[in-house]
């Protein structure tokens, strides 16, 4: 019986892969004597890969604080394998300036000046982050038990073909690396143009325009834009926040603060003049810093018993019918909660009182409205979810100044509401929101009805999530507000569209008065998704050879989701219908609930969750090699 390793191949080496390897060499002893070596193949370094990659504009930050940040298991993972708990971003960055970890050395000042600085409620910068992360893989590796060998490889991955004893990777260099197992983990990747942007392409290089399609801002050129151009951005938010960072700040302009705590914009002059719009017309909302301090937040409409009355009835079910109005009802038990426990002095009645009253109203906006303002005095504490949602409402505006004003009015209440702690109904709010998002990953993906699964909950619900729950920092809207002030940004309001006119770019509001008529256009968001349409070729492959697009039909939408069909184990299901043994993916572009890679401690995280399970899988499939070949048969692909 031959002795040589088992070889596992990871597509990938950013952060999601190198929590999958943690987690798979979490699960072998000193006692796990067949040998294993690991290869994880990408062209960026490992750890960050590309999104998170040290070389990128200081400028550019996470939207997480830096107590918020993990890649450790802890004491609250519901998981199969064992628990290996490590530090936070933030209690990394303690232990490097105690001394404690001396296989960290910073030689840039400026990164190191800001972990010196660090603190929890810190936004640190991508750059930071890449080097938290790229420690995590060289301990990852440090601490590999004996038998196992973890190693990066430096290339793109081109295809994966079958042989009869495993896989054989082909990379771009030419190299071809032999493998038993193979796992796809990779990040957030492009697409080729869809419809609308391949249209605007071609129309704009037709009439010599300037535009920016959808791209990751820190690859987006944009030095196609000239200092005092007028630039239409659509989009407010994460993409739109970074873009307009790099395109002021980035450009040479300096932020400044007044003896009386008023941020100003001072204009280097190289800035284009941007004018942003959206559907909703405001940016997300931003990170909250506040403390919930009445009872604490629980699941108490989509609870797991209502959950399980959900999946008692026969067929799918549907998002929007079925399961939205339970959360936007916990939506506002959470609100009101913390209001009434928490500030009991800003309000008329008792928390049990107006309890009853929410059972009452049960979902009825209206009803709502009238016994909120019966018992809650400010209109500040005053919440329901289509005000949280469209908070312009069906506002028309007399002119551009006008909606200008509205907009920059509503981002100054929001910081007042997300970061002071008299208004901790925000903290409270964003909590119930993430159990929410925990609680719709106990509904099994095959339940769902065809639209839930295309548009529902990829799209409406994931951008809502985001839009409340993963905004940007705060000081980032107010830098915002500084460069409106500063006349360097305007608001266009809601409903925006954008057509092309007699070689222009023409943006426009049906609730707002004229039009904004620029040579130059940026469409600010992340690229969709679609496997098959991938400008990576190892992902269009796996779409198209190895694996599947997920396809639903039913009576309320058929067609294909762009995402690759994959077990709850993470075994690609090949083009036949059956799970692949040794062909693995995890990430953004498989059928499984989108969940990220880092995340918060202590939350029992479902990006965790999900990892330690596929690791599970990976390593039976690992095994399985070994005992094929002690008898002598094909492990099975």
């Amino acid at each position: 019986m031959s002795d040589r390793a088992t070889r596992l191949v990871i597509v990938g080496a950013g952060p999601r892969a190198v929590m999958l390897v943690e987690r798979l060499l979490a699960r072998r002893t000193r006692a796990a004597a067949p040998k294993l070596h690991v290869t994880l193949v990408d062209p960026h370094p490992p750890g960050a890969g590309r999104i998170w990659r040290r070389e990128q504009s200081p400028l550019l930050k996470l939207n997480s604080m830096a107590r918020d940040v993990t890649v450790f298991t802890d004491e609250t993972c519901t998981i199969a394998g064992p628990v290996r708990s490590g530090p936070s971003l933030i209690e990394w960055a303690e232990r490097v300036r105690e001394g404690t970890l001396p296989d960290v050395d910073i030689a840039d000042p400026d990164l190191d000046a800001e972990l010196r600085a660090l603190r929890g409620d810190s936004f640190p910068t991508r750059r930071l982050q890449s080097v938290y992360l790229d420690w995590f893989w060289r301990r990852t590796v440090a601490i590999a038990p004996p038998g196992v060998e973890v190693q990066w490889h430096r290339g793109a991955v081109q295809w994966v073909d079958d042989t009869v004893d495993g896989y054989e990777v082909a990379l771009a260099d030419g190299i071809r690396l032999p493998a038993d197992v193979v796992v796809y983990a990779l990040g957030h990747n492009g697409r080729e143009p869809d419809g609308e942007t391949r249209r605007l392409l071609a129309a704009s290089a037709h009439a010599g325009l300037t535009y920016v399609p959808p791209s990751f801002t820190s690859d987006a050129d944009l030095s196609v834009l000239g200092p005092g151009d007028d630039v239409i951005v659509r989009g407010m938010g994460l993409a739109a926040v970074d873009a307009v960072v790099l395109l002021a700040e980035g450009r040479g302009g300096r932020f400044t603060r007044s003896a009386e705590g008023a941020l100003r914009y001072e204009p280097s002059g190289r800035e284009p003049r941007l004018h942003l719009g959206s559907r909703r017309g405001v940016p997300y909302r931003s990170k909250v810093s506040s403390e919930v301090q009445g009872d604490p937040p629980i699941r108490e409409v989509l609870t797991p018993a209502a959950i399980a009355k959900l999946l008692a009835r026969p067929g799918t079910l549907d998002f929007l019918d079925d399961v939205w109005p339970l959360v936007a009802r916990e939506l506002v038990w959470g609100h009101y909660r913390e209001l009434f426990t928490g500030h009991p002095d800003r309000v008329t009645t008792t928390w049990e009182d107006f309890r009853a009253t929410l059972r009452e109203v049960d979902g009825d906006t209206a009803a709502l409205r009238r016994a909120v303002a019966a018992v809650v005095p400010d209109p500040l504490d005053r919440f329901d979810v289509p005000a949280l949602d469209v908070p312009l409402g069906t506002e028309t505006f007399a002119d551009a100044a006008e909606v200008h004003q509205r907009v920059r009015r509503h981002v100054l209440d929001d910081l007042h509401l997300r970061t002071t702690q008299e208004r901790s109904t925000a903290q409270a709010l964003f909590i119930t929101i993430l159990l929410s998002f925990l609680a719709l990953s106990d509904i099994p993906t095959e339940r769902w009805s065809a639209r839930s699964r295309a548009t529902d909950l990829p799209v409406t619900w994931h951008t809502f999530f985001s839009y409340v729950a993963s905004g940007p920092p705060a000081h980032r809207l107010e830098e915002i507000v500084a460069l409106a002030d500063a006349g360097v940004l305007r608001f266009l309001g809601p409903d925006v569209t954008v057509r092309i006119v007699e070689g222009r770019f023409v943006a426009s509001s049906a609730r707002v008065p004229g039009e904004v008529v620029t040579t130059s256009l940026v469409d600010a968001w992340l690229p969709g998704s679609g496997a098959a349409a991938s400008e990576n070729p190892a992902l269009r492959e796996l779409a198209t050879r190895h694996g599947r697009e997920v396809h639903v039909a039913d009576d309320t939408f058929t067609g294909s989701l762009g995402r690759i069909d994959v077990d709850p184990d993470g075994r690609v299901i090949a083009r036949d219908g059956i799970p692949r043994a040794a062909l693995f993916a995890l990430g953004p572009f498989t059928s499984g609930m989108e969940a990220g890679a880092f995340t918060r401690p202590r939350s029992n995280a479902l990006s965790l969750r999900q990892t330690d399970r596929v690791a599970g899988a990976v390593a039976e499939a690992v095994a399985s090699v070994r005992v094929a070949r002690r008898a002598g048969v094909g492990a099975g692909r």
